[in-house]
């Protein structure tokens, strides 16, 4: 059972010092998991119950730690640190079903990439008129404006990207914390009392692990960061990106549950219910029943700081997507489409494409999320498990209990969100 709470070093390496840099990994990849999706996990995730959320983040953590962890040995696996996960599943898996997944994997990652266009311009928008009494410019322009600034942090490089979302991050932590506190005094204890029928329980579990399983997502950012471990560490990668992983995996845990459970305690079942209803993100909400103005304050803080940095993470994942896509079809030829121009043409397409739905301004947030979440489930858990039982680079992955739970959670998830779409 000690591979199941990720003790053992990947194929038994000794793992590399933490340095700085790891620490900036670590809260970059924090950052593409706490998005905009936290502001509504409260009430997703609580409305079944205490009891039931209790069994939820006891699972949480050694799912999204084992899920990421078998994706990045998945990439670290081939040692050039030039292929990420479009080349290397082409490389396993056949030219046809590598093009087959790279596709699958863009669709499910770029709608996000667009919501976040949409999101952080109605958050901005709405700070301007609300919390500052200013009128907000054209919707063209404040659009326009935003979204060039998050993706001139991209286009600067690895180290600006990785910099900028660890000062992002940083004061988000401190106000999930502080949130986390500030709520003690309302909690209602009285929720702990209530015992939900045990049928009750797993059908709660079953339909809110899916939501759990996106709340902590990182996917996105794990190809490109076990290219980084490459880079950086050579055969040691696969045992470095454990260990950060690992880190990670315990800090979204430890912050993001506190902040829910405080949520919960400090609303009752049917407050959650209402809020659910209204489609309001659980500060909102906090702030419309109590009245309070430090609340609706830091709401706007809190949501542009989730939507930036998670937006990092999300874009990396789209470009090398599309990348791939297009290095297997129209511009296979390198000398024909050089590396530099094939990025600025990506570049140009998700500037355009992702400023033209803001200024739509489309609402539909979880219809995309729910059409692209099979599909990250599917590439999260179950694809790096079948990679782990039929190639032999990976073989001293097999044998383990990890890999039968990481199966079997992502069976659980893709069939709760298949039947909560349909």
């Amino acid at each position: 059972m000690t591979d199941l709470t990720g003790a053992a070093g990947a194929a038994g390496r000794s793992v590399p010092k933490w340095r700085r840099q790891d620490t900036t990994w670590m809260l970059s990849l924090f950052g593409t998991a706490v998005g905009a999706g936290i502001l509504f996990l409260p009430i997703n995730a609580g409305i079944g119950g205490f009891w039931p959320l209790v069994v939820m983040a006891i699972l949480i953590g050694p799912m999204t730690y084992l899920s990421h962890r078998a994706l990045a040995r998945f990439v670290c696996s081939a040692d050039d640190p030039n292929k990420d996960i479009t080349a290397i599943v082409a490389d396993y898996f056949g030219p046809g079903a590598g093009r087959a997944i790279t596709l699958l994997y863009f669709l499910a990652i770029y709608p996000i990439v667009l919501i976040y266009g949409v999101g952080i311009t109605n958050t901005v928008g709405s700070f301007i008129q609300n919390q500052l009494g200013m009128t907000p410019p054209p919707r063209w322009l404040l659009s326009g404006i935003l979204v060039a600034g998050m993706m001139a942090v991209m286009l600067a490089g690895e180290k600006t990207m990785l910099a900028v979302t660890q000062w992002l991050v940083y004061p988000l932590v401190a106000i999930l914390i502080f949130l986390s506190l500030y709520l003690i005094p309302q909690w209602n204890l009285a929720a702990i009392r209530q015992v939900t029928p045990l049928g009750q329980s797993l059908h709660v579990i079953w339909l809110t692990i899916p939501v759990l399983v996106f709340a902590f997502n990182h996917s996105p950012a794990i190809s490109q960061f076990a290219c980084a471990m490459k880079r950086d560490h050579g055969r040691d990668a696969a045992a470095k990106s454990d260990q950060i992983l690992k880190n990670t995996s315990i800090m979204l845990v430890g912050f993001v549950m506190l902040f829910v459970f405080s949520c919960v305690l400090a609303l009752s079942p049917q407050q959650l219910a209402e809020a659910k209803v209204q489609n309001l993100p659980v500060l909102s909400y906090l702030a419309n029943v109590n009245d309070s103005p430090f609340i609706s304050y830091f709401g706007p803080l809190v949501a542009f700081v989730a939507i930036v940095s998670s937006f990092f993470g999300h874009y990396l994942g789209a470009t090398e997507g599309l990348r791939g896509i297009l290095r297997g079809s129209v511009a296979r030829d390198e000398s024909a489409m050089p590396d530099s121009r094939l990025n600025a043409l990506i570049a140009g397409f998700m500037f355009v494409t992702t400023w033209a739905v803001a200024v739509l301004n489309p609402s539909i947030l979880g219809m995309i999320e729910t059409l692209g979440g099979p599909v990250i489930a599917a590439i999260l858990y179950l694809m790096p498990m079948y990679a782990i039982h039929k190639i032999p680079a990976l073989a001293p992955y097999r044998g383990k209990l990890s890999n039968i739970f990481v199966v079997i959670m992502g069976l659980i998830a893709v069939s709760g969100i298949l039947y909560g779409l349909f």
